[in-house]
């Protein structure tokens, strides 16, 4: 049985990412790998794969295993190949004769549309250049298949297509799969290894599951953290007292003794650690309130494409204080449109025909590429002129969004999607808005960060327009559901039903 096993592995950099990991991952693990942004799981993977080496421990592999790694981004050597040929050249070169069939095989095993099969990779969407990576990967028939971050750029459609796919597959080679998100872990994994830099923590449960029994785990170590700092406590008042005896009775054995239970108070003290944190302190959500009960009213509006194509009408539409409307809809329906008119009207003092926007509306604005960013300019610099902070306060709250001093001087273009995220939720909270338009805002974010922004929208009491893929975001905010459906647009109860049409 091919197998792959980690002893004691470890991985610094600058910092330790992950150590003493000790894990089998054999025949039919699904196993799902959970952590913060830059907290080690691409570079857990990359080990894994053998293209990186860790600081300590090993990594022993079974005699001839296949490891197929698929990363987050499309290989500049593949981007002018058609997905047909990016597929046949991943099969070794003694056997591409004769063997297309095995390419058109994994083509319609993926469902991939005729007209796409030639198309080069630059000129597929994002969510098919992550299925072709998969499918590259899948066609050289690994012993092991490491996915990272698979669910990027994937619409609904694509995104349980994935998922069946995984819980289809014909064979039981382990899958292990780097994912934010919380529904595809559930759906897609088994086990679940939460990587730490302290103590890494697995479970064999799919992620929610995994994650009751982790915070579980955590409230038990923190009692036990709490007891043991009341030992120590109550052990250097009685070596004090002792001391103290010694001291006026010129007693040996009494300050000998006190030096004893100092050191064992010093020891439980060590050996006390502090309980993990997933990025603590940030800075929140506010709500800079306002007394309108309609924030924006719609009447008789088309949304359109660029090119000025129809997509579909909004009779009558109004967003009342506190609303949270997510918009749901397929790959193409309009959503994206909706949201870019709406950010139209409310950056217009006059509005836009149709649509009427209160004047003490304070607008929040989150696009999914987080195009909001000025690229050429710097973390620092973007939240110092923007907000005005002075210079200091910038770098304190940027330090506290997780930006150190060396990423807060990058030009924004050269940080990591997750880092960019970050950086536009961390404008989003300081422009403290009363109405948040959002369009996929949870891309590229941690599931810390996107548990954290569902609880600010909660407590913030925000009113919101929002567009997701991300199911249990869009079930835990959302209080009005839009969906948008053969040039249509009307309010359903719940999101679940759209979602069984996509999966039908």
């Amino acid at each position: 049985m091919a197998s792959l096993t980690l002893r004691n592995v470890g991985v610094v950099a600058h910092i330790p990412l992950f150590q003493n990991l000790n894990l089998v991952i054999g025949e039919g693990d699904r196993l799902g790998l959970v952590a913060a942004n830059g907290a080690g799981k691409t570079t857990l993977l990359k080990c894994l794969a053998g293209l990186a080496e860790p600081t300590g421990g090993d990594i022993v592999r079974s005699r001839g295993l296949r490891v197929a790694l698929v990363e987050q981004d499309v290989p500049a050597n593949l981007l002018d190949l058609a997905f047909h040929d990016v597929l046949h050249r991943a099969l070794p070169a003694d056997e591409r004769e004769g063997h297309e069939w095995r390419v058109d095989m994994v083509l319609d095993e993926f469902e991939t549309p005729a007209d796409l099969r030639n198309l080069p990779m630059r000129a597929l969407s994002g969510g098919w250049q992550r299925l072709a990576l998969i499918a590259r990967a899948w066609i050289t028939q690994p012993d092991l298949l490491l996915l990272d971050e698979p669910t990027n750029h994937l619409d609904l459609e694509k995104l349980f297509k994935l998922e069946a796919w995984i819980n289809a597959a014909g064979y039981t080679a382990p899958i292990v799969v780097a994912s934010h998100d919380r529904d595809f872990l559930d759906a897609c994994t088994t086990r679940t290894l939460f990587l730490r830099p302290e103590e890494s923590i697995s479970f064999a449960h799919p992620y929610r599951r995994a994650r009751e029994l982790l915070d579980a785990h955590d409230a038990a170590a923190q009692t036990q953290r709490e007891k043991t700092l009341r030992e120590v406590k109550r052990l250097r008042q009685s070596a004090s007292a002792l001391r103290n005896v010694g001291i006026n009775s010129g007693s040996d054995a009494a300050q000998i003794k006190s030096a004893q239970i100092k050191r064992r108070a010093d020891a439980l003290e060590q050996n006390a650690r502090a309980v993990h944190k997933e990025r603590p302190g940030e800075i929140r959500l506010a709500n800079r309130g306002t007394h309108a009960r309609v924030l924006v009213a719609l009447e008789n509006v088309t949304v359109q494409t660029p090119d000025g194509r129809k997509l579909f009408a909004v009779p009558k539409l109004d967003v009342a204080q506190g609303d949270r409307i997510a918009v749901l809809g397929r790959n193409g329906a309009g959503k994206s449109q909706l949201v870019r008119l709406l950010h139209e009207a409310m950056n217009r003092p006059e509005g836009l025909p149709g649509i009427r926007v209160t004047p003490s509306l304070a607008l929040g604005y989150v696009d999914q590429d987080m195009q909001q960013l000025p690229e050429r300019s710097t973390a620092h610099d973007f939240i110092l002129s923007r907000f005005r902070l002075g210079d200091q306060r910038s770098r304190a709250v940027l330090a506290e969004a997780g930006f150190s001093i060396e990423r807060q001087g990058l030009p924004i273009a050269k940080l990591s999607p997750g880092q960019k995220a970050r950086l536009g939720l961390l404008a989003l909270r300081l422009t403290e808005p009363n109405f948040y338009l959002m369009d996929e805002p949870t891309n590229h974010v941690d599931i810390p960060g996107r548990e954290q922004l569902e609880s600010e929208i909660l407590d913030a009491e925000a009113t919101c327009i929002v567009v997701s893929h991300d199911r249990s975001f869009v079930k835990t905010i959302g209080t009005r559901f839009l969906l948008i459906d053969k040039g249509r647009v009307r309010e359903i109860d719940g999101p679940e039903t759209f979602y069984e049409s996509v999966v039908g």
